[in-house]
């Protein structure tokens, strides 16, 4: 095995705008089962990052924490994904008083059907990916460049966009992955 298969890295996934997002079923911190089929109808923020209570996947969840208003306003759920335990994801939440639920893939099943699966050696991290997934189940952002600091800033803005064009002011004023 050589240097960049031990690495691993993950399988690519060639995911668009205007694809149906994979499915799910991953429970939460609190027990509770989240299927993607249960969000259509309604805007969908799933966001994958690579472990609880690190620094930069803390900034991420708590700008999304302070966001959530906003986001909620603009009729959008929001999902965080990772490959650690509930029991982890219990803690990440409480700490840091997170009012969304923290999905559960420790197998990267779902973390790497988004293409945002990475491997070092038997580790498995999800990377800092994030998707908005519309009202019908399809891709309507990708983002695979994610600045903690100011991503939940940037979906939110993005949201109102996809909203906006959705409402019939010119079509999608995004197009491109981010």
């Amino acid at each position: 095995m050589g240097f960049v298969s031990w690495l691993g890295g993950g399988r690519t996934v060639d995911l668009k705008i205007g694809d149906a997002a994979p499915g799910f079923e991953l429970s939460d911190q609190n027990g509770a089962t989240h299927r993607l089929e249960c969000y259509r109808g309604r805007w969908l923020v799933l966001y994958f990052y690579p472990r609880d209570d690190t620094p930069g996947c803390t900034r991420e969840a708590c700008e999304f924490r302070d966001d959530l208003p906003a986001l909620r306003d603009l009729q959008a759920t929001l999902l965080g994904v990772s490959t650690d335990a509930p029991a982890s994801h219990r803690k990440f939440a409480a700490k840091y008083r997170l009012s969304f639920p923290l999905l559960s893939d420790p197998h990267g099943r779902v973390v790497a059907a988004y293409g945002s699966l990475f491997t070092l050696g038997p580790l498995r991290f999800a990377r800092r990916h994030s998707f908005i997934i519309d009202p019908a189940g399809k891709l309507a952002e990708i983002y695979r460049h994610v600045d903690p600091a100011t991503h939940s800033m940037r979906v939110r803005d993005d949201l109102r966009a996809l909203l906006g064009a959705d409402a019939g002011d010119g079509g999608n004023p995004l197009g491109q992955e981010r």
